[in-house]
């Protein structure tokens, strides 16, 4: 069974956790008894399970790369302004 990243389990619901802890559970078991057949469709089920949580963390990410964005065009502003006024200053002297 393939486990999800930290950053998603770190995500998921208290019970998609459950949830996903069981199904785990039930995965090893079957696939300690060579049932890979049906380790394959508990699988499955895990891959559906932790679809929301992935989203979540794609929104995580979004949201921190438009705070970046912000701050590096407030930067840049603030540099632009600060060179427009030591322009002015330059001039005015």
């Amino acid at each position: 069974m393939r486990h999800c990243s930290v950053q998603v389990r770190g995500l998921l619901t208290r019970d998609e956790l459950d949830r996903y802890n069981a199904l785990m559970e039930v995965g090893s078991f079957l696939e300690s008894n060579n049932r890979y057949d049906l380790a394959y469709t508990v699988q499955k089920e895990v891959d559906i399970l932790i679809m929301p949580a992935i989203e979540r963390l794609k929104d995580k990410g979004r949201a921190r790369d438009r705070a970046t964005a912000e701050y590096l065009e407030e930067k840049r502003l603030k540099q632009m302004a600060e060179l427009a006024a030591a322009l002015d200053d330059e001039d005015n002297d």
